[in-house]
């Protein structure tokens, strides 16, 4: 995402240079003021590989997240917004679609363009704007950062300070993670027991209470640049565990934990500081555990990047997008048009896989078969878990329906 990067950004003291963390800032958490990217508004199309859907067509977006929820949640995406003017339906009168603020709203809209379902700032409890949301594992909860102004900050213009929030999509309750401390690209997803049944007289300031279940697990990046895993059906925050970094990747960014369907994995990008290189890692979720890298392949266009999960029919597959040498993962092509549909803009790429948790190293996952491409353009947001859509975003935002 193009644009002016304000200086207040870099308290989090990241290793990259002043340019380099614009890219960063870009691609893995929507957190500078930039004059909006435009582009005259798409159109929806139908690809040999695909129906693709504009997502608030012709605006930028950021954070793409596909709906975990395709009962209540069909055809659809989470994502965050930039300021200016929303090309999408409004649901009610609440939610404005011009004039504005940027980042004000998590917002998941359908193929059609209309909104289904969307969390507001709360201005007068303090809230400035929201970072880094993501569907977590469970179809009724989101996760995200809520940005307030920090110690001595006059304004949300200002320094920020971040907390890690969930949110109950069924009534929009949010549960607090953490209230502040927390980096802005800390990136967190969420893993909530998929038979979890929530009482509706229990107490929502409680992890049971608010989720059905006490097993519930937690993935961020800390300010130090680590992946930080929190279990909270055993000591919680108290005896949460620091992962160990892969090798070789000293001054590279760590970004984008996603734990696996069963909650024992995590899979993640470490990004380069000029933004034209990464590598893709999959770990347990231990402090002992050694990080095994997706590597490129016969046929690749390029390392793996943004890896997902994807559990279909019982198998499990990682997702993940390549893009061209030399480029970064930003999307400023019309993905609707023909001429970027042959793969030259990248592709989407899905590979299965088999884990065993507690193992030896040389039993810990197996690749079941080679890496085959289900998009010949770039997906970014993971797959849906009925298998039909793909999502993107940064700078454009799209679904796309497979056949």
């Amino acid at each position: 995402m193009s644009g002016v990067l304000s200086f207040s950004i870099f308290r989090t003291m990241r290793y990259f240079s002043l340019t380099a963390l614009s890219f960063v800032l870009a691609l893995s958490a929507c957190v500078y003021e930039p004059e909006q990217f435009t582009e005259s508004e798409t159109s929806n199309e139908k690809t040999d590989t695909g129906s693709i859907f504009a997502v608030n067509g012709g605006k930028q977006i950021c954070n793409p997240s596909v709906s975990q929820d395709p009962e209540n949640y069909p055809a659809a995406m989470l994502w965050l917004n930039f300021g200016g003017k929303l090309n999408v339906e409004a649901p009610d009168s609440v939610y404005t679609t011009s004039k504005v603020v940027q980042h004000d709203r998590l917002s998941v809209s359908d193929t059609s363009g209309k909104v289904l379902w969307y969390l507001m700032r709360d201005t007068e409890a303090g809230d400035c704007q929201f970072q880094d949301p993501e569907w977590s594992t469970h179809p009724n909860y989101i996760v995200a950062l809520r940005g307030f102004k920090a110690k001595d900050s006059k304004s949300c213009s200002d320094i920020l300070d971040y907390g890690i929030f969930a949110v109950r999509m069924s009534d929009k309750k949010q549960f607090f993670f953490y209230d502040k401390d927390i980096s802005e690209f800390a990136t967190p997803h969420l893993w909530v027991n998929p038979d979890a049944v929530r009482d509706s007289s229990a107490d929502d300031s409680k992890i049971e209470g608010f989720f059905g279940t006490n097993e519930v697990r937690l993935v961020y990046v800390n300010k130090k640049d680590q992946i930080v895993f929190v279990d909270y059906a055993n000591g919680g925050t108290k005896k949460a565990v620091t992962l160990k970094k892969p090798s070789d990747v000293d001054g590279w960014m760590m970004d984008s934990p996603m734990i696996s369907p069963d909650g024992n994995y995590v899979v993640y990008n470490v990004i380069n500081p000029s933004m034209t290189g990464w590598r893709s890692f999959i770990q347990e979720l231990s402090k002992d555990a050694a990080p095994f890298e997706i590597e490129k392949t016969s046929g690749m266009i390029s390392e793996p990047v943004q890896p997902h999960w994807f559990s279909f029919a019982g198998r499990l597959f990682v997702v993940w997008a390549e893009f061209p040498q030399g480029s970064q993962y930003v999307n400023k092509n019309d993905l609707s048009d023909a001429s970027v549909q042959n793969g030259s803009a990248g592709r989407t790429v899905m590979r299965e896989i088999k884990l065993a948790a507690n193992a030896p190293a040389d039993l810990a996952f197996e690749w079941v078969d080679n890496a085959k491409e289900i998009a010949s353009i770039p997906m970014i947001g993971g797959r849906s878990p009925d298998g039909f859509f793909l999502a993107t975003g940064a700078n454009n935002g799209y679904l796309m329906k497979l056949p």
